[in-house]
């Protein structure tokens, strides 16, 4: 990974060390990036993102995204399949359509602005890639941390 290129690109998109994280999977360290940082990338570049229905059925799903950041433009998939395990699909809920235009949807952004070429992956692009829960935070909690801001 180009560690030049990357802090580059976060400081360009105002991201912050809470919009990544690292997933060990097996013998391999991927370094995550989360969908409210996909989002603000795609807020802050203005990126045009259409999709198109590929496949969709109860239990799996095709999208196929085109997007256009200035005057590149590209295209991706990100697809969906309900499955009880990593055997049978890759997830385990009922919604595989929108799952599947929110792996899209990271693809695009990530390949368009260069963080894909990095190495960086999305969030949404497997439930395997899913940060763990943290812990709930109170309403008492929360409004001391914007009473404090």
């Amino acid at each position: 990974m180009n560690k030049e290129k990357l802090t580059e690109l976060y400081y360009k998109y105002e991201l912050s060390k809470e919009h990544f994280f690292t997933k060990e999977i097996g013998n391999k360290s991927f370094t995550i990036i989360t969908r409210e940082g996909i989002e603000k990338i795609e807020a802050k570049e203005k990126i045009k993102v259409e999709y198109e229905s590929i496949k969709s059925e109860p239990n799996f799903a095709v999208i196929q995204a085109f997007g256009q950041l200035n005057d590149k433009s590209m295209q991706t998939f990100g697809s969906a399949l309900k499955g009880a395990n990593y055997k049978d699909g890759n997830t385990n809920t009922w919604y595989v359509t929108e799952i599947a235009e929110k792996r899209a949807l990271s693809r695009i952004v990530l390949k368009l602005t260069g963080f894909y070429a990095l190495g960086i992956k999305g969030e949404d692009e497997s439930d395997s890639f899913k940060q763990p829960e943290k812990k709930k935070t109170t309403k008492e909690e929360l409004l001391t941390k914007i009473k404090n801001q």
